[in-house]
């Protein structure tokens, strides 16, 4: 029963992006000729221990800031409940999160080692926004960058590297759409959550600027995310075939006239029930895209 427990207290249904951004880089790799199945394994854990690092290390931040003590659960906010429940105890969360993110730590510099030390500057950055993005970002005004580069972009550029052991022009503009969309899950899951968060003194970007343009912000960002595919695939810099992302769209307007109804929680919890299966199937689909198709890569370094 402990270990259902611990398994929940990880977010796994929040775990399913780590699947996705690990999927849509190797995938990148393999049609630029590379691929090695034991690095993308291990890379794959490396991320999976990060993912669940943060998830945890948030998670008990909130609780000790109180929010998760004021705010209404929803399948995709508010946190795990198993705190507030009393069901795990704060000090065990906290050592489970760190521990988390010290075994990763191993597998960055073995990867470090084998593909170069041009990686270490990107484990550095992601590090920094795990470590950091509860206690500190989500206080300075528009956090929701920090996810969105730390568990969005540089997670598939670091999956192209350790296979590659180079970045490219084309894999960092392949990138991007990866950053939109998880920049955009964290964000419209804050909205139930504004007026908890304000009493931590928070500033997420529905706090800042309201949740009215924030909703904009998230909308303009899904939109930009099919002009970018489909730029990119106009550009010859990704196939043809990533163009079944765009298999996506109905789900993401669904998605964005919930949001610009932020109030009204019929509307709303529906848009991110969507939001979230855009943000993975769009992802899942670049990724076929890239083992369907073929494109020559731009070395950087």
């Amino acid at each position: 029963m402990k270990l259902k427990l611990w398994f929940l207290e990880t977010r796994p249904n929040f775990l399913l992006l780590s699947v996705v951004l690990s999927f849509l880089g190797t995938s990148m790799a393999k049609h630029d000729g590379d691929f090695n199945l034991v690095r993308a394994l291990l890379g794959f854990v490396g991320l999976l221990l990060c993912h669940i690092s943060v998830n945890v290390l948030n998670d008990y931040f909130d609780y000790r800031s109180g929010i998760d003590l004021k705010t209404r659960r929803t399948p995709f906010s508010g946190g795990s409940g198993l705190l507030p429940s009393g069901a795990l105890k704060p000090a065990h969360v906290l050592r489970f999160g760190v521990a988390a993110f010290l075994l990763a730590v191993p597998i960055g510099v073995y990867f470090v080692i084998v593909t170069g030390w041009l990686l270490l500057p990107l484990l550095i950055v992601a590090a920094l926004c795990i470590l950091l993005y509860t206690p500190l970002l989500t206080k300075i005004g528009w956090p929701e960058w920090s996810p969105g580069v730390g568990l969005g972009a540089l997670p598939v550029l670091g999956a192209y590297f350790i296979q590659t052991g180079a970045y490219t022009l084309s894999a960092a503009l392949a990138s991007v759409p990866s950053g939109l969309l998880v920049h955009n899950l964290l964000l419209l899951n804050e909205f139930p959550d504004v007026e908890a968060d304000k009493t931590a003194g928070r500033k997420t970007l529905p706090i800042t600027i309201g949740k009215r343009k924030a909703a904009y912000v998230y909308s303009a960002f899904t939109v930009a995310v099919y002009v970018w595919i489909a730029a990119l695939v106009a550009a010859g810099i990704m196939p043809v075939y990533c163009l079944l992302a765009f298999l996506t769209l109905g789900r993401a307007a669904k998605a964005i006239r919930g949001a610009l109804h932020p109030d009204d929680p019929s509307r709303l919890l529906p848009a991110m029930g969507h939001n979230v299966l855009v943000i993975l199937l769009t992802q899942l689909l670049l990724g076929i895209g890239y083992l369907l198709g073929d494109t020559i890569p731009i070395h950087l370094f």
